[in-house]
């Protein structure tokens, strides 16, 4: 008997020791949930968006660099969470990026009015002589053709009259020197009223008329009442308004979109809500070096004069997104940070948590209210289109890359580590992002001890 309480006693003694050793070790289920990966990136405890692939010193602080360390199922270095409160408040929304096929993709596009080169002319002297009389003085006159425009003294027109006279007396014995003489006349433009005029009375006329052979608005003068012109002198440069140009620039990016025939609508701001439809006629073959843009143009009918050159109006190109791409990304306008440089948007990563991601990328062509995507997205992701500067502003202060910041870049990072060497002293707080100050001290902005670099 007294055995067997021995034994119950070593029994009991090693089931204590059990419990003692092995009862708080976490079940398997446990020990896979707090299970920690060690990333290869080290980051500094006062600057979390230093990201470096090895230990060392802070660029910024100058403190030792701490290892990252995150839990199996856990964020990325770049992702970061909001949380379901300020989610609400900022009324963050988001749309799952798709492909637009055989979408219509309209590009909006700006310029302005001009004069229609094809129909502006010269009003020339029909021959020379002293003008006595002028009838049109400023621009912007209307000019119709057959118009009195000026009277002119011509000597040479005196002495072609009285040839004129002399010939009527020989016209039966020589017909041809009578009709040499009319000619002239006619070649100087006199009209056939005013040499029956001449043979009628055989009075030489002092002064003659002179009229117009085109019409238009004026929009140069070149005489004035007094001057003597020579035969063919320029008068008057005269433009037709009846048709106009609609001149727009277009970027070399946005140029592929474009061809001669193509339909387009304009608007004129200075009203706003008529729309004109016309056909591109023309495309410059030659780009603007200095604005990078292609000059295009097209012809508008404008009888009632209602577009003036010089007026704005806003070109809209409507296309077919197929004849351009087989696939077009686009993201609403809202969804796009600009920084000056680059271009960002922020990305959902998770379905069911409010985890961010900033993602870089490159902008295509414009369209009404969105941006077409050429590359940085793929079809599915989810981006933020309402609150996106809330979302950036949450990265910002979580230490990732950010609009303003991305500093997370091995690029950045190797640039910090080559000005290691330079003799100097940082702000730890860095102050003055990155000043070197020649001696030790305080920063003159947080009063803290200057460190070396």
């Amino acid at each position: 008997m007294k055995k067997y309480i021995i034994y119950l006693g070593i029994l009991a003694l090693g089931l204590m020791m059990g419990w003692l050793f092995f009862g708080n070790e976490p079940t398997l289920d446990q020990h896979n949930h707090v299970k920690q990966t060690v990333s290869e990136h080290w980051t500094c405890s006062m600057h979390p968006q230093i990201d470096l692939p090895e230990f060392g010193s802070c660029p910024i602080c100058g403190m030792d660099l701490i290892q990252r360390t995150e839990t199996e199922g856990g964020l990325s270095i770049n992702e970061f969470k909001m949380s379901e409160n300020a989610m609400a408040l900022a009324n963050i929304e988001t749309i799952v990026v798709g492909i637009s096929l055989g979408a219509e993709k309209i590009v909006t596009l700006s310029g302005k009015i001009s004069e229609n080169d094809k129909a502006r002319a010269m009003q020339t002297a029909h021959f020379g002589g002293r003008i006595e009389k002028l009838y049109f003085k400023s621009k912007g006159e209307f000019v119709k053709e057959g118009s009195l425009i000026a009277t002119i003294y011509s000597p040479e027109l005196v002495t072609a009259q009285n040839e004129l006279i002399e010939a009527i007396e020989v016209r039966e014995s020589q017909p041809e020197l009578y009709t040499a003489v009319r000619n002239k006349l006619k070649y100087w433009k006199v009209s056939e009223e005013q040499i029956k005029s001449i043979e009628d009375s055989k009075k030489v006329l002092t002064n003659f008329n002179m009229y117009a052979n085109v019409s238009g608005f004026i929009t140069k003068i070149f005489i004035e009442e007094g001057n003597h012109v020579k035969e063919g002198a320029p008068l008057f440069n005269i433009t037709d308004l009846g048709s106009v140009w609609a001149d727009f620039d277009v970027y070399e990016k946005d140029i592929k979109i474009l061809k001669l025939g193509q339909s387009i609508s304009i608007s004129p701001h200075a009203y706003p809500n008529k729309l004109i439809n016309t056909k591109i006629d023309y495309i410059d073959p030659v780009l603007n070096a200095k604005t990078r843009t292609v000059s295009v143009r097209a012809t508008i009918p404008n009888k009632d004069n209602i577009l003036k050159p010089g007026m704005l109006i806003t070109t809209k190109v409507t296309i077919d997104s197929i004849k351009v791409k087989n696939t077009l990304i686009t993201v609403p306008k809202t969804a796009v940070l600009w920084t000056g440089k680059r271009s960002v948007v922020y990305i959902k990563t998770s379905l069911n948590e409010p985890i961010f991601e900033m993602k870089e990328v490159q902008l295509g062509s414009e369209l009404v209210d969105a941006y077409e995507i050429v590359s940085g997205l793929e079809k599915g992701e989810v981006v933020v289109v309402n609150g996106t500067f809330t979302v950036d502003a949450s990265a910002q202060l979580q230490g990732k890359k950010s609009m303003m910041n991305q500093s997370n870049t091995k690029s950045e990072t190797n640039e910090n580590h080559s000005n290691e060497g330079i003799e100097g002293y940082l702000c730890p707080m860095d102050c003055e992002q990155g000043k070197a100050y020649e001696k030790p001290g305080s920063c003159p902005i947080c009063k803290m001890d200057l460190i070396k670099k």
